[in-house]
């Protein structure tokens, strides 16, 4: 499912406050694609729009896959469930008995299914998140770790087997190990389970890391675009819009401030493989 927005603009209450201006942007199916920019910069109210939770001002184009945002015929029903939406801090927003009940409690919006085929459907979700489902599944949420209610959230969204997953930065609040855990599963999900991951993320490190491309939102309209090492090579605009270069980003600088050129995409392992291999050169 390609997502295609051009020239969306919304503005919010009376006052018309706007949150987005004349924002075009193309993600493409299979991306692992990573939105940043700072608080208030519009991020979050233009992944709204991808599941209607909010409807553009102004707007030429918005379409989900199969999808137009703009037709008042839209089927907002069979869209969400093809589009995942994780929100920050996901595990506050369970409220079920047992685990169980949350994970299924989304189905109950898109299909009538049977006992049984609901029990499969949500036992593959549990299952697919890296829980083990007979342990776990009569377990009240509140009595499972920060990680695992992490999890057991993201289950409740992909039960209904979304294309596209959104989330929000999902690693607030994680320590490192459980950081890297998450998105360990996100790039398992990504291989095996949804088609397109789209995560908004304050944290550059794990955007030059992670993502495939990366669209930098500021004062509600796209900065930039492109591979992470486009977007992050641009060091002294990123300051000027109250964001750090990763720390990759950084020491390529400081080594450019003394004659050494250092070609890499900025992730660790590139990074490091190519300043060895400029040293030995250089030996």
């Amino acid at each position: 499912m390609q997502i295609v927005c051009k020239n969306l603009t919304f503005a919010y209450g009376k006052r018309g406050v706007t949150a987005v201006k004349n924002l075009s942007l193309t993600i493409d199916e299979g991306e692992f694609f990573g939105i940043i920019g700072e608080t208030g910069s519009g991020k979050s109210t233009f992944i709204q729009h991808l599941n209607g939770l909010v409807k553009p001002t102004t707007c030429d184009e918005l379409t989900v896959g199969e999808f137009n945002l703009l037709d008042k015929k839209c089927d907002y029903k069979k869209l969400r469930s093809k589009i995942g939406m994780v929100f920050q801090y996901p595990e506050y927003q369970l409220f079920a008995e047992t685990v169980f009940e949350d994970v299924a409690f989304g189905l109950k919006n898109f299909a009538s299914l049977t006992k049984e085929e609901t029990e499969k459907m949500v036992k593959e979700a549990i299952e697919v998140v890296g829980l083990d489902y007979e342990k776990i599944k009569n377990k009240s949420p509140f009595d499972l770790s920060g990680g695992q209610k992490r999890r057991v959230a993201i289950a409740g969204v992909l039960v209904t087997k979304p294309e596209v997953l959104i989330l929000d930065e999902p690693a607030s609040g994680l320590d490192p190990e459980g950081k890297e855990q998450l998105l360990s599963l996100l790039h398992s999900l990504h291989k095996s389970f949804v088609k397109t991951i789209i995560m908004v993320s304050h944290d550059m490190n794990t955007v030059v890391e992670h993502c495939t491309k990366v669209a930098l939102f500021n004062k509600g309209e796209i900065y930039c675009s492109g591979r992470p090492s486009e977007v992050f090579f641009k060091l002294e605009g990123l300051e000027e819009i109250g964001l750090e270069q990763p720390l990759t980003g950084y020491l390529k600088k400081e080594l450019e401030l003394k004659g050494v050129n250092i070609e890499s995409d900025l992730t660790v392992d590139d990074f490091v493989y190519n300043l060895v291999k400029k040293l030995k050169q250089g030996s």
